[in-house]
């Protein structure tokens, strides 16, 4: 139990540190904040309304691995580097896929509301 303990400690800290230092991570907080209650409104269904809570949350979940990519990366060194600035755009790239996943799903819950 107290290893299960532990590690909630350490992911809670590893969720106010991305809280604290990343601008996009808050703005992510504040979309998921919004999405909770906006998706009982749009899905009709529970399962609707957790895949539109979901893709919020797996947006969340890419951008603290690439949060975590980005802070190994600068750890290892803080002089330019291809090789590393190659690494943070595909960990970037991975979060904007994320995040156009996201915007499809809600698009698509949206339209399927208002026209279906």
């Amino acid at each position: 139990m107290s290893r299960l303990l532990r590690a909630a400690v350490n992911s809670w800290k590893g969720f106010v540190a991305a809280a604290r230092s990343e601008a996009a991570f808050r703005q992510e907080l504040a979309l998921l904040i919004m999405a909770v209650p906006l998706a009982i409104v749009v899905a009709t269904g529970p399962w609707k309304r957790l895949a539109l809570v979901g893709v919020v949350l797996m947006v969340l979940l890419v951008e603290l691995l690439n949060t975590a990519i980005e802070k190994l990366a600068d750890q290892l060194t803080t002089a330019e580097s291809p090789g590393i600035g190659r690494i943070k755009d595909m960990g970037s790239a991975a979060a904007l896929v994320a995040m156009v996943i996201a915007g499809l799903v809600w698009i698509t819950a949206v339209a399927e509301r208002l026209w279906g």
